[in-house]
């Protein structure tokens, strides 16, 4: 019985497939597309390369790993310094395969299904960083519920709302694109065994529930801008009348003024 590891990093907000492909281009590319490339390093070493910002490797040691993050983004930091991260056992027995709390258990060493656990590993670190970015959000639109229950009125801009909207708009297009929380990726339609096995990693890393979370979280969101949408429509809309007010009283004033004179 053999026992590796998976350890999955976020290391910036994007990466650049193209230029990945290109560093890596004396290795063994097993699969590439434009949103992430999977690589053979060695015989029992793999990384996994994802558009979203996560590196993921197989069998590597930290060294090995500082290593290879320095290649692909030289201003990026050393493993021990990324608060988001995941890791996982993976274990060589030839007649279990099961998955657990924090390992995984397989058959054979077999680059499709380590390609597999190091995707939901991905994923996993992936919804922390939107987590992370839709908290950020909704404690800024919390600030502007207290000024209203506190002050009754409202010092956001139209612009600043509108940063707002994109921001959470942003992080659903992402999660939508690249993140496989429903559907099952490509390499399991084909292979029971992988698609039981992808199963078991969306449920060991709470995948779906940890989104549903993270949905929940942009909805309170888009209801509180939605509010202050409806806020600035109002305030908008009371300024023009008063405009319209002042302009009829200069009107009345003036055709007052000229009967007199």
């Amino acid at each position: 019985m053999t026992q590796y590891s998976v350890v999955a990093i976020q290391i910036s907000i994007s990466l650049n497939i193209r230029k990945c492909k290109a560093l890596f281009k004396s290795y063994e590319i097993i699969f590439s597309d434009s949103d992430e490339i999977f690589i053979r390093t060695a015989e029992d070493k793999f990384v996994y390369l994802f558009q979203y910002g996560v590196l993921s490797f197989f069998n590597f040691q930290p060294n090995e790993i500082n290593d290879l993050i320095k290649i692909i983004d030289p201003n990026a930091l050393m493993w021990g310094n990324h608060e988001l991260n995941e890791a996982i056992k993976i274990i060589i027995n030839k007649d279990v395969q099961k998955v657990e709390f924090d390992s995984v258990t397989l058959k054979e060493l077999n680059p499709e299904f380590i390609r597999l656990i190091m995707l939901n590993t991905s994923q996993s670190v992936a919804l922390d960083k939107y987590l992370e970015i839709t908290d950020a959000i909704l404690e800024e639109t919390r600030q502007y519920v207290r000024q209203l229950e506190q002050t009754g009125s409202l010092s956001l801009s139209r612009k600043k709302l509108k940063m707002f909207i994109g921001r959470v708009l942003n992080v659903k297009n992402q999660i939508f694109e690249n993140l496989y929380i429903f559907n099952a990726p490509d390499i399991t339609w084909e292979n029971e065994s992988l698609n039981s096995l992808n199963i078991e990693l969306k449920q060991i890393f709470d995948l779906k529930d940890r989104y549903q979370y993270i949905y929940e979280r942009n909805s309170i969101i888009k209801e509180e801008l939605d509010l202050f949408k409806d806020i600035l429509d109002h305030n908008e809309s009371s300024r023009l009348e008063y405009i319209i007010i002042a302009l009829i009283l200069v009107e009345v004033i003036d055709l007052f003024i000229v009967r007199i004179f």
